[in-house]
């Protein structure tokens, strides 16, 4: 039985990491609208939030000069693809006590484009 469920969600694994690398990064430039709000793409830039350049693959809470909540200073993190999946499902349920307001992005589509979007920010 624990092996079965351990199968079953190695499978979901691997079918939401292939989601992130067909992602559409046009699509998710648009997706990230939402984002933009609250957070800038150009390095160096902060808004309400920190900037969003060079995300992927940087720990969290690691922007010099914003003040991040001390849940995200405690989260340890490092915002990988699975990492930001996660995240932008329900940011205050992956890291409760997060200054970020926004509710998520629902639809898996949405979530796999903009990542693929932040991973063109380098």
């Amino acid at each position: 039985m624990k092996l079965s469920i351990f199968a079953a969600a190695l499978s979901m694994f691997a079918v939401s990491s292939a989601a992130y690398a067909d992602g559409d990064a046009v699509a998710g430039k648009s997706v990230f609208n939402k984002c933009a709000i609250c957070h800038s793409a150009a390095p160096g830039k902060t808004i309400i939030g920190p900037t969003l350049f060079g995300i992927v693959g940087r720990p969290s809470a690691s922007v010099a000069g914003f003040s991040y909540s001390d849940a995200m200073k405690a989260a340890n993190k490092t915002w990988d693809e699975a990492t930001l999946n996660a995240y932008l499902t329900d940011p205050k349920a992956m890291v409760p006590g997060t200054k970020m307001t926004f509710a998520g992005l629902p639809k898996p589509e949405d979530r796999a484009n903009v990542i693929a979007y932040l991973s063109t920010l380098k």
